[in-house]
């Protein structure tokens, strides 16, 4: 397998990102439900634009599955209109990830560029993710 890939949505560009973390996490492991919260993780990006923010975001939680073992499977998000771009303030709760607990799918190595889209329409916010694993 080299690819995996997501359409996700939300009403609000918060709700996008969080359905989209859940797409990334589901991505790797069999059941989200199987993530406890023993673990919290807090960081704040800066981007031009919603599309890099969202990129963002998303590598944030490959490096933390990477450096950290960890998955997430709450997700605390403010996102907020600045001159020149977005800023946003996340709190992400989790667990190490545990082969005894955790079924893993797949290893996601990173988020793609290519064919990535985020955008918004009369439904709200959509984006088209692809994963390298």
């Amino acid at each position: 397998m080299a690819d995996v890939a997501y359409e996700a949505t939300g009403k609000t560009l918060e709700e996008l990102f969080e359905s989209s973390a859940r797409a990334l996490t589901n991505s790797m492991l069999e059941k989200l439900d199987s993530i406890g919260n023993s673990e919290s993780v807090k960081f704040s990006l800066k981007a031009d634009n919603e599309e890099k923010l969202l990129h963002d975001f998303l590598d944030e939680i490959v490096y933390y599955k990477d450096a950290e073992n960890l998955v997430f499977n709450e997700y605390s998000l403010k996102i907020t209109r600045e001159e020149g771009g977005y800023d946003m303030e996340a709190v992400l709760n989790g667990e190490k990830i545990n082969q005894k607990k955790h079924n893993i799918n797949v290893d996601v190595k990173a988020v793609s560029w290519h064919k990535y889209k985020v955008g918004k329409d009369n439904d709200g916010w959509k984006a088209f993710v692809i994963l390298d694993v």
